[in-house]
């Protein structure tokens, strides 16, 4: 995102502004949801267990084997006479094979699977979650092909439609949602008993989701034909260039594996917290933490995806051409972005957790519980982030066993922390502490891939990352002050204030105070003379060029 490279400002942007709108999207979504099944309930537990099977690959998927294989040998294979049609086939090909059969299998093991991402959960609890997860798990499948077709089309820097695809997803999703409240009503605090749970009820709610993922994937051959590109099946898949991307996969694979475990670990630990409920408390599990989660991935899915999507490619690029004075440049350059929005975001989220929380939680005691695991989620922002564009960093020079390691190393830290946790916490406090985990693991993880980092390509001083965010971080203290003087000025996050009475109130508190609080650290920012506002000031400029001319 400097002078040089306007083309990646401009895609970063348009993958930017998708993910915008398919983000806000599936915050109402995550509302509805909320409104639909509770967030503290027995059944939004059990969803949400189900739900995640699917999107727990998915997002190896997209963080790991793809992502690390394709582009860079989709790249390389584009130097060939066929400007790579033959070895797209192919790849594509083996890999709808794979997925299909993988998704097969795992709709097949549904009953397993959910008793291995459970502890302690009643009978009736678990044959829920595996008629929702009879539903869900088929997403796989599609989460697969979206995740090949949209590759294939960010090898081509047609970067658009893989970011705005999900839309549609969410929309169809909401849709369900809609009917399954407008048939069956709302249920915020778990009256229903899960014995009333019907077929048709189960089949509305889990198979909207997967509605929602098949069109997302299957709309992207749309954009394939767009740019001249034709899917063709072709299983001869012996001599035609394939085997360095399987040993590049194998390493993905196994950092899949161990990835799987410690998903499988975190999971199973933090629904033993519905045990708690006994008690008649509302007490954070799964579906809180599904749901924090959510709203620690906006900012990093907005910003952090769209600008490694981006600088993947072209690093990549210049991996090949062995050019890695610009390919620094690129890292740096996206790193020091990153961290312009990630010292905010952190800031803004942690003031305004509870404000937040209240926007899926009718109870304040729920929102309590809520609010405290998206806070301590979000000390993990920046690391998490950094942690991402260094991956990239490490897949564009097609190194898949460096990733495996460091990934490795904070798996395994986050497994013995998780058990650990599991025996000696409170059940209310549980889930809070498995999130401060998850940012303390990934801090680790962080430092070593950077030492990792600079082994393979040397010192990274003199690009600006360290002074950057350090002025990122000077900036944030008054825009803290501002924040938390607003929330107090509007009432504070009692259980008797007015961002705590209700859905519109808590969306026009964090609205106001994020608003007031991201000028101040705008402004701060250049009067620091940071140039990352000025590659983002760019960034919109260019796209809004862009449009008066198209």
């Amino acid at each position: 995102m400097t002078d040089h490279n306007p083309s990646v400002t401009r895609s970063s942007v348009i993958m930017a502004s998708g993910t915008i709108v398919s983000r806000i999207l599936g915050f109402a979504r995550a509302v509805v949801l909320a409104v639909a099944i509770g967030v503290t309930t027995d059944a939004a537990d059990a969803f949400g267990v189900a739900n995640q099977l699917p999107n727990s690959v998915y997002a190896i998927i997209v963080g790991g084997v793809l992502n690390a294989v394709m582009v860079p040998q989709l790249v390389k294979a584009r130097s060939n006479s066929d400007g790579g049609k033959g070895y797209v086939d192919r790849f594509v090909t083996l890999a709808i094979t794979v997925f299909f059969s993988v998704s097969v299998l795992f709709t097949i093991a549904a009953p397993i699977l959910v008793r291995i991402y459970t502890s302690g959960w009643s009978d009736q609890q678990l044959a829920l979650a595996t008629a929702f997860a009879y539903w869900c798990l088929p997403q796989l499948f599609f989460y697969g092909l979206y995740s090949i077709l949209g590759e294939v089309l960010n090898s081509r820097k047609a970067f658009g439609p893989f970011m705005w695809a999900p839309v549609l997803n969410n929309v169809v999703s909401l849709i369900g949602l809609a009917l399954f409240v407008f048939i069956f009503a709302a249920d915020p605090n778990g009256a229903r008993p899960i014995s009333e749970w019907g077929p048709e009820q189960i089949a509305l709610l889990a198979g909207s989701a997967t509605a929602g993922v098949a069109a997302q994937a299957l709309i992207l051959l749309l954009s394939w034909k767009r740019i001249g590109l034709k899917l063709n099946l072709n299983f001869q898949f012996r001599g035609f260039g394939l085997r360095p991307a399987m040993k590049a996969a194998s390493w993905s694979l196994a950092m899949v594996l161990v990835t799987q475990v410690g998903g499988i670990v975190q999971t199973a630990v933090t629904s033993t917290a519905a045990v708690g409920r006994d008690s008649g408390e509302a007490v954070a599990s799964v579906a809180a933490a599904a749901i924090a989660w959510l709203i620690f991935m906006l900012p990093h899915s907005v910003v952090t995806v769209s600008i490694a999507t981006a600088y993947f490619t072209r690093m990549s690029e210049h991996h090949q051409s062995g050019n890695m004075e610009k390919f620094k440049s690129d890292l740096t350059t996206a790193l020091r972005v990153i961290a312009m929005v990630s010292v905010i975001a952190t800031v803004l989220l942690i003031v305004l957790s509870y404000p937040m929380a209240r926007v899926f939680a009718s109870e304040y005691s729920s929102t309590v519980a809520l609010g405290n695991v998206i806070a301590a989620f979000m000390i993990g922002l920046l690391p998490f982030s950094f942690v991402y564009m260094m991956q990239r960093a490490f897949f564009a020079l097609e190194d898949t066993r460096t990733p495996f390691i460091f990934t490795s190393i904070q798996i395994a830290i986050h497994i013995a922390g998780s058990i650990t946790l599991g025996f000696v916490m409170p059940k209310e406090f549980l889930v809070v502490s498995i999130a401060l985990l998850t940012a303390m693991s990934v801090s680790v993880q962080g430092v070593i891939a950077y030492s990792m980092l600079r082994k393979k390509i040397g010192g990274l001083r003199g690009y600006g990352v360290s002074g950057s965010t350090w002025k990122f971080l000077l900036a944030a203290i008054p825009a803290t002050a501002v924040a938390v003087g607003m929330v107090w000025v509007l009432g504070g996050v009692g259980s008797a204030s007015y961002a705590m009475s209700g859905i519109v109130p808590s969306l026009l508190v964090s609205l106001l105070v994020g608003s007031l609080s991201g000028l101040t650290y705008l402004l701060l920012l250049w009067a620091l003379r940071a140039a990352e506002l000025n590659e983002l000031t760019r960034a919109i400029r260019d796209r809004l060029g862009k449009n008066k001319t198209s």
